[in-house]
Order: structure tokens, then C-alpha cells, then sequence
């Protein structure tokens, strides 16, 4: 038995019949997957990176271009599209999450390393290729034709180079021409690779920079005390341009077509014209934080019609409030589409909510919305309610869902437990894992201040860093022997 624990192709093996289970038994989908496989058809069809608005063909850039061009690619091989290609897009987003599972054993491998180079990886690689391969979170999204199992292996594999490229930066091996047989080849290559993996990303998620902006963080702290001011400056140079070198092909082509500067795909969405419902938006800041919330208004609005009663009771601070909303939502039920004056409306209850409790929108609603996204159950596209407290209500009303729900919340704080165990433990090895792991760190408090600012924070966003969770969680639960380190003199 410990044989096959200890063997990779075995946790692969275990790996692709979970993912299997998911692909076959339960597959999902959501509004995205038709807007991307809408996109994907015209792009194959019609040569035109495109939508239909009101029965038309018509060119679009409200998602980057790296998912529809893997669409593309199935829908050619297969010779089907759409829904009927589902099962060959499905089947080879396995594939990518199998290789995404190796790459992250090897970040852990790596990590430990960087703590010490006589240390024998075999057994944390192991560790974090189990759980990597039997993690449910990830695995369920193979079954789901969204961009998470793309951006979770670039993410994970940028993170070798950058992880490699602070500790570089560290020790200051980049300051002589010798070449260490851990740290790779130089500082500049390090970086440029990185980079572009990063820029590689962004076309499939536009928020990617985000790890380059904590890279540059660490890396910014590290060589300022080291008084490389002009290297870090050089840095972020070349790592900026070098990450934009594969967006150009998609901005030159937003402004030719579109007659726009478009890098990125634009924030909310929003077609040429539309309005885009700013003050409903900071309306809703102020008072939504679970992601079950997004369906009792934002994800209704210009399509059903909102109802008052389905809108928690944390919404209103006064009677009198509760009642302007009512009347706002009277009028735009009339027609269920949002007008410029029902959003300014909704603008004034932000305006008035946030000078009553400041604290609350920019302290203690993202706050709940950061643990949200860490401590949900993760199973919003599986047919389970999600629902964990209050516990005996819930098993009462149906114990099956109440235990895989509870199960897959006590498993995910088990990873996160792990992970900050492993951390902790990786870190006090030595100054130059230190720098690794706050790169891993300063990723994730990026990552989830940028998604408490958004309207809809789903917790499927977290996903992408679930590759530095993984990895870390290895360390917590493997010791590899080490062979000590050579006794200077």
C-alpha cells in the first residue's frame, strides 16, 4: 500500500477517475459557458470574435480571447459545437488540470529547495501531487466550460518562475555570473518568463496582473533594502512590457474593429451603449457579501423582475429606506430594464448608507466577503444547496445535501488550515523560502482585496490560488529527510 501512495502515476490515476466522475455524472454549466461558446462559434463560423445582440452578429470584447480560442480549437477537431462538444471540451480540460497537478507537486518540490538544496523532494512532490489530484474544488470545474481550469495552470506555473525569481533577488547570486543549479538560469530570464506566462493568462482572465503586482511588491521590498533602486525600477519595466507582448495581437484587434484601446476586457461587462449600473452596484456594496445574494438582485437585473421580499433584511437601515427601494423596484418591474434615473436613485441610497456607517462598506462588508469567498462549501454549480448553518435545520431538511455540504466545508478548511501550517513551517527553514513564501502570500492578499471590491464575488475567483494553497499544505503533512547543509570553514 505505501508503494502505491508513494507512486505518481497512481495519484494521476486517482486523479483522472475523480475527474472523470465529475465529466460524466456531473457536469455543469453557467451563463458564461454560453456567452463563450456563442463567441467560439462565430469566431470558427464567421471568422468574427463575436456575439448576437438583438438577432445580429455582432463583434464584442466582453471576455479576453484565450478561452473562446481553445473552444475554437475543440469545435475544429471534433468537427461539433457548442453543446455538442461539450463532453471533447470537458475531456480535455482533464488533460490540462492532470499536467496542472504536476506543476503544482513541483512548486512544492521546488519550495523546499529553495529552504535547503541537499533536501530530497520526493515525498512532499508525492504529498502535494495527492492532494492536488484528489482535491474536489478544482476537479469539479474540469466538468465545466469556464476559464478556471486554464488560469489555475498559468497561474501555476508562473508562480515556479517567480518564486525562483525573488529568491534570486535574495541571496544576490544575480550580482555575479555564476549560476546557481536550484535558482536556474539569471535574474532577467526569470523574469521575462514569468511575465509572460503572466501575460499568457490574462487571455483568459483579465485580473492576472494581479501576481505581477505582488511580485513586484516582494521583489520591490527585497532590493530596496539591498539599495538596487534602479533593478527594481528596470524590473517592473521589462516584466510590464514583456506581459503585454501577448495582449497585442488581441488590442490591435479592438482597434480595428471596435475603434478602441482595449487591453483588458472591460470590467462589467457591458455591450457599446449600455448602461452600466454604477449606483446599483455601490448600492448593493453596502450591504451584500454572501454570493447567494448576487441571484436575489444583480444577476436578475434587465431580465426579471426584483422583488422586496427577496432582499435581506441588511439591506435597509430604516422603513423609510426600505420603502424608496420598494418604489424604485416598482417602476423597474414595469419593464425589468434598469433606467438612468432608477440607477441614480439607487446611487443616493449608497451615497446616504456609506455616510451612515462608513466603516461598514470599506471595513466589515469586505471583510465578510473575504472570508466568504475562502470559507464557502465551493459547490455552486453542483446540485447541493451549500446551505451549512443553522446545522439542525438544514439536516432536517435534507441530511444527504447537509453532509456533502458540511464534508466539503470541514475539507476546505482543512486545506486552508494546512496550507498556513505549511507556510509557517516552510518560512523559519530559511531567509530565502521566506521571500517565496511572502510572494505566495502577498498573491493571495491581492487577489482577495481585488474580489471584494467586485459586484459578484464568486468564489470559483479563489480557485486561481488554490496552486500556493496545494503546495503549501504538502509541507505541512510530508518531511522529507534532509541531508544537512555543509558546515562553513
Amino acid at each position: 500500500m505505501k508503494r502505491v501512495f508513494s507512486s505518481p502515476l497512481a495519484a494521476l490515476a486517482a486523479g483522472l477517475c475523480l475527474r472523470l466522475f465529475f465529466v460524466f455524472r456531473l457536469p455543469a454549466d453557467s451563463g458564461d459557458t454560453i456567452l463563450y461558446e456563442q463567441i467560439a462559434s462565430h469566431w470558427l463560423k464567421h471568422h468574427v470574435y463575436a456575439m448576437d445582440v438583438h438577432a445580429q452578429v455582432t463583434p464584442v470584447d466582453l471576455r479576453m480571447p484565450g478561452y473562446p480560442a481553445f473552444l475554437v480549437l475543440i469545435y475544429a477537431l471534433s468537427g461539433r459545437t457548442g453543446e455538442g462538444a461539450r463532453l471533447w471540451v470537458m475531456l480535455a480540460q482533464v488533460a490540462v488540470d492532470l499536467v496542472t497537478c504536476l506543476v503544482i507537486a513541483s512548486l512544492a518540490a521546488m519550495l523546499l529547495l529553495l529552504a535547503n538544496e541537499h533536501a530530497r523532494p520526493r515525498r512532499v512532490f508525492t504529498a502535494a501531487l495527492w492532494l492536488s489530484t484528489l482535491c474536489p474544488f478544482t476537479a469539479n470545474y474540469t466538468a465545466v466550460p469556464l476559464t478556471e481550469v486554464f488560469a489555475i495552470f498559468l497561474t501555476a506555473a508562473a508562480l515556479l518562475p517567480l518564486c525562483l525569481l525573488v529568491t534570486r533577488a535574495r541571496n544576490k547570486a544575480w550580482q555575479r555570473d555564476e549560476k546557481h543549479w536550484v535558482l536556474g538560469n539569471d535574474y532577467w530570464y526569470l523574469a521575462a518568463s514569468a511575465a509572460f506566462l503572466i501575460g499568457v493568462c490574462t487571455l483568459f482572465r483579465p485580473e492576472t496582473p494581479l501576481l505581477l503586482a505582488a511580485a513586484w511588491l516582494v521583489l520591490g521590498v527585497l532590493l530596496l533594502m539591498q539599495h538596487e533602486v534602479s533593478r527594481w525600477i528596470r524590473t517592473v519595466l521589462v516584466m510590464a512590457l514583456i506581459c503585454v507582448v501577448p495582449l497585442i495581437p488581441w488590442a490591435a484587434r479592438n482597434a480595428v474593429t471596435l475603434h478602441e484601446f482595449q487591453l483588458l476586457a472591460p470590467k462589467n461587462s457591458n455591450l457599446p451603449g449600455e448602461l452600466v449600473p454604477y449606483g446599483l452596484m455601490n448600492w448593493e456594496k453596502t450591504w451584500l457579501y454572501r454570493f447567494r445574494d448576487v441571484y436575489v438582485v444583480a444577476w436578475k437585473l434587465n431580465g426579471e423582475a426584483i422583488y422586496l421580499q427577496d432582499i435581506p433584511a441588511r439591506a435597509f437601515d430604516t422603513p423609510d429606506e426600505k420603502e424608496r427601494v420598494a418604489a424604485i423596484l416598482e417602476q423597474y418591474n414595469e419593464d425589468v430594464t434598469l433606467t438612468a434615473e432608477e440607477d441614480a436613485a439607487f446611487a443616493q441610497l449608497a451615497r446616504e448608507r456609506t455616510a451612515r456607517h462608513p466603516l461598514r462598506t470599506y471595513l466589515w462588508l469586505p471583510a465578510a466577503r473575504a472570508i466568504t469567498l475562502w470559507f464557502t462549501p465551493r459547490i455552486e454549480l453542483l446540485p447541493f444547496s451549500g446551505v451549512v448553518f443553522p446545522l439542525a435545520q438544514a439536516w432536517e431538511d435534507d441530511p444527504v445535501d447537509q453532509s456533502v455540504t458540511i464534508s466539503l466545508f470541514l475539507l476546505n478548511i482543512a486545506y486552508l488550515a494546512l496550507a498556513i501550517a505549511g507556510g509557517i513551517r516552510l518560512g523559519r527553514q530559511s531567509r530565502e523560502a521566506l521571500a517565496a513564501v511572502a510572494l505566495l502570500l502577498a498573491f493571495i492578499l491581492i487577489r482577495t482585496a481585488f474580489l471584494t471590491t467586485l459586484e459578484t464575488p464568486e468564489p470559483r475567483y479563489v480557485l486561481v490560488c488554490f496552486p500556493v494553497i496545494l503546495a503549501l499544505a504538502a509541507h505541512a503533512i510530508a518531511r522529507s529527510p534532509e541531508i544537512p547543509r555543509p558546515v562553513a570553514g
